[in-house]
């Protein structure tokens, strides 16, 4: 009997880009795809972090957390970082709550695969792994940790972050996949994100597929609001949404690209 194929959209980084954010849900609308799932930073570096949430949790079936919500409701966080004040200052105290107590992974099992998804790492949201990674960060993104908790390791693990997609297999049969940024994408500067595709919630081997969608949309709609908001460092995240070019690296002229970089991994 053939099963029955479902797909889930997996979207991270959305970063307070509402413009990004409804261009990336309408493409998902035209595909008949209804099951989202977030993978966290919603909210931080752009101007609209609230109304990203309220959407979010009208249309996401399911939240991580990222580094930027862990962040930003954290006293001892926010000390070091005086600008992020206007970012949380943004958010009504019901959503600071919510971003709060979002969990940090989410397992699930499609086409007998047993898939994780979680923000930057197994082992915590400010845990940063790049795509250039060695073969101990690897395995270390399938390991059960304090913060994902006990149970099966997953065979596939889908996280957000580095704003850089990327997919790599090894022949223990786990794959380690980034879905990319819906608003904040630092490579091609067009929103990405990942449709999987298999039998949901099957423990029998079947059809499995990754597909990474790009989604154009009115970048400079987007940075007209930001110019008009008020926020930090508007120059920059206009280049960013622009270009892709990291903040740092514009600080700098020249540099590492962003996996690279050697910023603050707090607020990225």
């Amino acid at each position: 009997m053939v099963p029955s194929l479902e797909r889930v959209a997996l979207l991270s980084d959305i970063h307070g880009n509402l413009t990004a954010f409804q261009a990336v849900l309408d493409d998902l609308e035209s595909r008949g795809v209804t099951r989202i799932f977030n993978l966290g930073d919603t909210v931080g570096k752009g101007p609209r972090g609230a109304e990203c949430v309220d959407l979010s949790r009208e249309r996401c079936e399911v939240h991580v957390q990222g580094n930027w919500e862990s962040s930003l409701t954290d006293p001892d966080r926010m000390a070091g970082f005086p600008d992020a004040v206007w970012w949380r200052d943004q958010l009504p105290e019901e959503q600071q709550k919510w971003l709060r107590d979002l969990p940090h992974s989410h397992d699930f099992l499609m086409s007998g695969r047993r898939l994780r998804i979680f923000h930057a790492s197994a082992k915590s949201v400010h845990h940063r792994v790049f795509f250039d990674h060695d073969e101990a960060e690897f395995l270390g993104m399938f390991a059960n940790t304090e913060a994902t908790g006990d149970g099966p390791a997953p065979d596939v693990v889908g996280y957000g972050d580095i704003h850089d997609p990327y997919l790599e297999s090894d022949r223990g049969g786990r794959t380690l996949f980034n879905v990319g940024s819906v608003g904040n994408p630092l490579d091609d500067p067009t929103p990405c994100y990942v449709i999987v595709e298999g039998d949901f919630g099957s423990a029998e081997p079947g059809p499995f597929s990754i597909q990474f969608v790009r989604v154009a949309y009115d970048v400079e709609a987007e940075i007209a609001v930001a110019q008009r908001s008020g926020m930090p460092a508007p120059g920059e995240w206009e280049v960013e949404l622009r270009t892709g070019v990291y903040r740092e690296v514009q600080r700098e002229g020249q540099g590492p690209r962003y996996h690279r970089d050697r910023g603050n991994p707090a607020l990225h």
